[in-house]
């Protein structure tokens, strides 16, 4: 599975791929715990918080001691785009995704543009 950010207008649509290496947090504990405790994570490395509905889903970052790029979504539309801070970060917004990504990997990523998850062999 990969993560793929795609900008622009549909006839000249940009595509990059923002993670290959995928995680989910399924559970109510995954979705608790986050990337707390974790010493570092891999630079194409995603994980990746899916809710039936949008709501205001909010992100800290107790116990993360690295930063973090995090982008929430509703559908395959990006809503927020934000940078945390490790330890103090925090932030919400309204989503039905919350994706967190190294600090960096969603530098050009923006409001309006789209984030799609895709299996390894489609295009």
């Amino acid at each position: 599975m990969r993560l793929v950010h795609r900008r622009g207008p549909p006839d000249a649509r940009e595509e990059r791929t923002l993670a290959t290496s995928v995680e989910f947090a399924d559970t109510t504990l995954q979705q608790a715990r986050g990337l707390m405790f974790r010493r570092s994570i891999p630079d194409d490395y995603a994980l990746v918080f899916q809710f039936d509905r949008p709501e205001t889903r909010t992100l800290h970052m107790l116990f993360v001691p690295f930063p973090i790029d995090a982008v929430w979504l509703t559908g395959p539309e990006v809503v927020r785009v934000e940078r945390l801070r490790p330890w103090i970060g925090f932030a919400r917004a309204t989503a039905d995704t919350v994706i967190e990504l190294p600090a960096g990997a969603a530098a050009d990523v923006s409001p309006g543009d789209t984030v799609d998850l895709l299996e390894e062999n489609a295009e």
